[in-house]
């Protein structure tokens, strides 16, 4: 995609936020890619197609597509040249690209300006995006509490499960005690048949993190992504390991962070210690799951996957929570550096029994992993088909 345009789709979802309408996180990235899908040849499909991944809400549609006329203003006949958009508005006008003045009060048909006359300021640096994409392990404390705030924004729902309760609906089930209660009064003669659907519930999510010393730069924002799951759903378990198992879901039920902190260290002995992934796995296999592997929950297990024990056992182990669940996502911190590849035992032993291996290494991969999460389906997952963030 050209950089011109690149920059005006993330100028066009400025002026959206900035008009109140709801954007998406991580909308622009899927603008991009739907553009490539649709082309530009009709201005229709581009509008449907951004309406599509940008926003989320009926209720932001009319506004969305008023802003959508006004903002691209010249739309080239035939897709042969790239669309132009009108004015900014003031408070994102600095934000990527400056626009002429013909620009503002062209109307849909006119031909583009001559190339004289065509923006050439196109300025793509952006202080939210370079701090979106910055490694944990470089967080400062100012970095940590302005990571506190996003997260607190953002809605951690690991979708819905069919339970086998009914419930009042249209459905293709006949709710036969209604059916006689709703038809008492008509005699033997049947007016009315009620029907029934089966209930649905939020999925349970747990989490399984790693706090070993190899993890130790990242223990402390992961802690508070930890947090921010447990601050917003009331089915989340949370256990942390080293060279054992704890069991710390209390401990994030404080509304303040550091208090949070402060009790899960010191109810965790090993802190910063070794790692053994697989004895951690195996004693949440056998003391844990009965107890909170109710309702097909959603596990994230986030580890470097360094392991000093058997590869054996945690394959063994791995594969069994999988068995046990809806769906196993490995979050890997070191996944986003490049040229990564799951060469430690442990990683290597573990891989062909995860559903997602996916990174956690910034804020961005935590937003992506908010939407995914989001729009997980109630069905069950395909096991060996993995998605993989690089």
């Amino acid at each position: 995609m050209p950089d011109d345009l690149l920059a005006n789709l993330v100028v066009f979802a400025r002026t959206l936020r900035a008009a109140g309408v709801a954007v998406r996180a991580g909308g622009v990235p899927d603008a991009v890619r739907a553009i490539d899908v649709v082309g530009l040849t009709r201005r229709g499909d581009v509008r449907d197609a951004l309406r599509a991944v940008l926003i989320s809400k009926a209720e932001d549609r009319e506004p969305f597509d008023r802003i959508f006329e006004q903002f691209w203003r010249v739309w080239p006949d035939g897709g042969r040249a790239l669309p132009q958009p009108m004015h900014v508005p003031p408070r994102v006008r600095s934000s990527v690209r400056t626009m002429t003045p013909g620009s503002a009060s062209a109307e849909p048909g006119h031909q583009l300006p001559s190339s004289d006359e065509r923006p050439v300021a196109v300025q793509t640096y952006s202080p939210d995006e370079i701090w979106r994409r910055k490694d944990f392990a470089a967080f400062t404390a100012d970095d940590l509490a302005a990571a506190e705030a996003a997260l607190a924004r953002l809605a951690w729902t690991p979708g819905v499960r069919v339970t086998r309760r009914w419930a009042p609906g249209p459905g293709g089930r006949i709710d036969l005690r209604r059916l006689l209660q709703a038809n008492r009064r008509n005699g033997a003669e049947i007016v009315e048949i009620p029907t029934q659907i089966r209930r649905v519930a939020p999925r349970p999510l747990i989490l399984i993190c790693d706090v070993s010393g190899s993890m130790e730069p990242y223990a402390r924002m992961l802690l508070l992504f930890a947090h921010a799951i447990a601050g917003g759903s009331h089915r989340v378990e949370i256990f942390v390991f080293s060279t054992r198992l704890t069991r710390v879901t209390r401990q994030f039920s404080a509304s303040r962070m550091d208090v949070a902190l402060a009790g899960v260290r010191e109810t965790v002995g090993d802190w910063s210690g070794g790692t053994r992934i697989g004895d951690a796995v195996r004693a949440f296999n056998t003391q844990w799951a009965r107890r909170v592997l109710r309702g097909g929950p959603v596990v994230l297990l986030i580890s470097d996957g360094w392991d000093l024990g058997d590869p054996s056992v945690l394959a063994r182990e791995i594969a069994r929570l999988q068995r046990n669940v809806f769906r196993l996502v490995w979050l890997n911190p070191l996944l986003g550096s490049p040229g990564y590849e799951p060469l430690a035992r442990g990683m290597h032993a573990a891989l062909p029994f995860v559903d997602d291996f996916l990174p956690v290494h910034n804020m961005a991969s935590l937003e992506r992993l908010a939407s995914t999460l989001n729009t997980l389906s109630h069905t069950r997952a395909a096991r060996g088909r993995r998605v993989r963030w690089n």
